[in-house]
Formats: structure tokens, C-alpha cells, sequence
């Protein structure tokens, strides 16, 4: 046989296309020699990064406050907002979550966090606990989830199957649906989600690492939510937080001094007026402005939807710098 009418050898193995279409799993350009920087060239590196994280969640300002109208509404009819998510997601959600009672006064259940694998994942990474969706479906069986209340799940990658499960299962009860994510989700994840929140911050300093970027912008979104959400529903008089319960002396000292710069008592005149107050700012403040016992005071609090300047319609004093 000649050598034209040789059998050409088999074609090598075209090799798999390494490309993902998850911006969070692509490969940064700016940081591919992060591994031989100094730890002052590292610093800088995760800091340039670090910049476009606020503007990219600015890009969500309009889905974040539909968002925020969506979890008023819920708190407003005595539901709630669960976030659900895995890894680093779910723990940004407990975190947020386990916040709330400290800073506004809230009853746990009122905002709960759920993270797949359960609280030993918030420690223990379980991170197979985040390829079952069936899972997600079952947690909010699990919590009772049902109309009024608000399920945002939270998916750095877009793609999570026990956070579209847990959407899923959320939707078939009745509930409203959110999604975080820094990446375009597929459709299959955009059609369980009513309002979908997507600051895309781009590529990891280390790929896939979503610990950076996407964590800072999810954090910076989950305050935003509970934040604006808990101001709605009167938890702040101006920017001062007046629903918080003083469980702690560093608490305690708080509401005396939020109540002595609002109504401009002594430290002992703050703490007797709390002490009749049971030691709740709010009810302390419209006690001082109207003259009227603690009692009277809910029942106007009640009136005015728990909104103190619907009830003092005087502004707190302005802030001595």
C-alpha cells in the first residue's frame, strides 16, 4: 500500500471547552500572577477588586427596592422573609438573619436563615448538601412556609439546585420568591424568582472563590433588604435605632442615649423614663413628646403602624458634629 492510500491516524481528543458561563467561575486576567505577589501586592489586588463591588450592586438599586416593598408587605401582615442558600450563600443569609433581633427587636422567626446541610454546615462545609434540590423543597415544608411570606434565595452562581428546589417548593405554597445571585442565572432559576437581584462584580481574585466579591455584594444586598424592610416598618425615628432591646450594658447604654439626645433628659431621667417604659425606646420617646403613660403610648404606636414620626411628628434633633 502506498503511502496515499495510507489510513490516516485517528484525529486527536478534542479537549473540553474549559469556559463556564457563570462569570464567577471564569478566571480573572488581572490577578493571574497573585500567586508570586507580595503580601502588600495581594492586599492590593483583592482591593482593586473590592471597588467595583458597590457599583456593581448599585446596578440592582430598582429589583432591591422591589424587593424591600415585597418583605414590608410580609413583615406588615405578621409573615416572613427565610433566606435559603448553601456554603457561603446560606451563611450570609443566617448572618443576616441572626442579626435582626439585636439591632431592631425583632422575634427570631421573624427573619429566619436556612442553609443546606442544616446549623452543623455553618462550621462543617457539607457542601454536597447543595446538588439536592429536593432537599430545598423539603426545608420549607420543614419551616411551614406558606402565603405572605418572602423565600430569598441566595446563589452566588445562579445555579444552586437546593436553592431553585427550595424557590420551587416556596412558589407551589403561595409564597413570594427572591434570588440573589452575581451571574445571570438560567431560566429554569429566573422562573421560580419574582424579583431577581444580580450585582455581577465579574471574576474572582481566585477563581471561583466566591468567599470575595460575590460574598461582599451579597452582604452589602442582605443589609439593604432587612435594613430598608425594618425602617418601612417604623423601626428606626430618623436614622436612630429605636426598636432595639437594651439586652446587654453596651445596649442598654445605647437606648440612654438615644432617649437623652431625643428628648434632652439626664442620664438618670433617660433611665427612669425607660424603666416605665420596660425599657423600650419607641414607646419611652412618644411617652416623653405626648405626656402620656406607656400604655397610651403602644396604643398610638399601633395607630401610627409602629411609625413613631406618624405619632411625633417632630424630626429628631440634628446631628451635632
Amino acid at each position: 500500500m502506498t503511502a496515499d492510500c495510507a489510513v490516516p491516524p485517528d484525529p486527536a481528543p478534542v479537549p473540553a471547552p474549559t469556559h463556564d458561563s457563570r462569570v464567577t467561575e471564569r478566571r480573572n486576567p488581572r490577578t493571574v500572577d497573585i500567586d508570586l505577589a507580595s503580601p502588600l501586592a495581594i492586599v492590593d489586588l483583592l482591593n482593586a477588586e473590592d471597588q467595583g463591588v458597590a457599583d456593581a450592586v448599585a446596578t440592582q438599586r430598582e429589583p432591591i427596592a422591589a424587593a424591600i416593598a415585597l418583605i414590608e408587605a410580609a413583615f406588615r401582615s405578621g409573615r416572613r422573609l427565610l433566606y435559603v442558600g448553601a456554603g457561603t450563600s446560606g451563611r450570609l443569609g443566617v448572618l443576616d438573619a441572626s442579626e435582626c433581633p439585636p439591632t431592631f427587636g425583632t422575634d427570631p422567626a421573624m427573619v429566619v436563615g436556612i442553609i443546606a446541610g442544616g446549623d452543623h454546615a455553618l462550621r462543617n462545609p457539607i457542601e454536597g448538601a447543595e446538588d439536592d434540590p429536593e432537599a430545598g423543597a423539603a426545608v420549607m415544608d420543614a419551616h411551614t412556609v406558606q402565603a405572605g411570606d418572602v423565600v430569598c434565595g441566595i446563589a452566588a452562581s445562579g445555579t444552586t439546585p437546593f436553592v431553585r428546589g427550595a424557590l420551587t417548593r416556596a412558589r407551589a405554597l403561595g409564597a413570594r420568591t427572591l434570588l440573589i445571585a452575581c451571574t445571570e442565572p438560567p431560566e429554569a432559576m429566573r422562573a421560580v424568582a419574582d424579583i431577581c437581584m444580580l450585582p455581577v462584580v465579574g471574576p474572582e481574585a481566585l477563581t471561583g472563590s466566591t468567599r470575595l466579591k460575590a460574598g461582599t455584594a451579597t452582604k452589602l444586598v442582605c443589609n439593604m433588604l432587612t435594613t430598608g424592610a425594618m425602617i418601612r416598618v417604623g423601626k428606626s425615628y430618623g436614622n436612630l435605632m429605636v426598636d432595639l432591646r437594651a439586652t446587654n450594658v453596651k445596649l442598654q447604654d445605647r437606648a440612654e442615649r438615644i432617649v437623652m439626645e431625643v428628648t434632652e433628659l439626664s442620664r438618670d431621667a433617660a433611665r427612669g423614663l425607660l424603666a416605665r417604659a420596660d425599657g423600650r425606646v419607641k414607646p419611652a420617646i412618644v411617652m416623653h413628646a405626648l405626656n402620656v403613660d406607656a400604655e397610651t403610648a403602644w396604643r398610638r404606636l399601633e395607630e401610627g403602624h409602629g411609625v413613631v414620626r406618624r405619632v411625633v411628628p417632630t424630626a429628631p434633633p440634628p446631628v451635632v458634629e
